[in-house]
């Protein structure tokens, strides 16, 4: 569409039409492909112990300014769909028992803190071990953290048994000796995925833990469920395939103009 100084909206010309067309069938198949590895990383991580699922958000964007007809052709055209970026599925996935007494699943909303490098970052991944100097770590080898007061400081266990409280709370032959550093977030804080099950989120959102409850010997499942994702494969697949013939019927019109008018530039 085309919009006067005065504000009235004019019919697009065919050639017009049909860049903004083709424009708008470009973005949606770029929006598209990066929705396909999303849902492929998901499928990916269906064994990933604590893993939250990604999905994608669009974002509704038009080819120019100004007011847009209701015409439904040239909606369908010039109104069209972009990735605006993904968000965590924060559901929770169910808890399954390993026998490990170093594996911990999270219950409720919360994640356990961890250090890695210089970061502090964020996991529902409890597949913990100990290093040969009795450090608890991630299978990664980011050091759990626990609470000493303010601060958090890695988490280091004598020789003995070790039992984990609901709390968080590490003994080990009945004696405590650490209390792990559980976080929630409100609903509205933007958490980060970096990796291997691990969450980056804003700093100073890490609330202290109020409905979480922590299960010795037990780890969460992905919340990634298999079917959904599958379904959510053949949909991304079927409209890539249906821009890829829209970007190739334009392109056919595009040879066809320009076959019809070179000859008319040059006479």
């Amino acid at each position: 569409m085309l919009k006067t100084m005065a504000g009235r909206v004019l019919p697009l010309s065919a050639g017009a039409f049909m860049d903004s067309g083709y424009y708008a069938a470009s973005a949606g198949l770029a929006a598209q492909m990066q929705a396909l590895e999303l849902v492929a990383h998901n499928l990916a991580n269906l064994a990933t112990a604590g893993y939250r699922g990604e999905q994608a958000t669009f974002r509704s964007l038009l080819t120019g300014s100004g007011t847009v007809s209701t015409n439904p052709l040239n909606f369908a055209i010039n109104d069209y769909g972009v990735l605006g970026g993904s968000r965590l599925d924060m559901s929770p996935g169910s808890l399954v028992a390993t026998g490990n007494p170093l594996d911990l699943g999270m219950g409720g909303s919360g994640f356990f803190t961890v250090r890695s490098g210089a970061q502090t970052l964020y996991t529902r991944n409890g597949s913990f071990h100990l290093t040969p100097t009795r450090q608890l770590v991630t299978a990664e080898g980011d050091a759990v953290l626990a609470e000493q007061g303010p601060i958090s400081v890695p988490v280091t266990l004598p020789e003995g048994k070790v039992a984990v409280s609901s709390d968080g709370t590490v003994s080990v032959d009945g004696t405590v000796v650490a209390k792990l550093r559980l976080a929630e977030f409100s609903p509205q804080t933007s958490l980060t995925a970096v990796g291997n099950s691990l969450y980056s989120a804003p700093a100073g959102s890490a609330l202290p833990a109020a409905d979480s409850t922590v299960h010795q010997a037990m780890l969460e499942n992905s919340n990634v469920s298999a079917a959904v994702s599958v379904i959510q494969l053949m949909t991304v697949q079927r409209n890539a395939e249906m821009l890829q013939r829209a970007l190739g019927a334009f392109d056919n019109q595009l040879n066809q103009t320009a076959a019809q008018d070179l000859p008319r530039v040059g006479a």
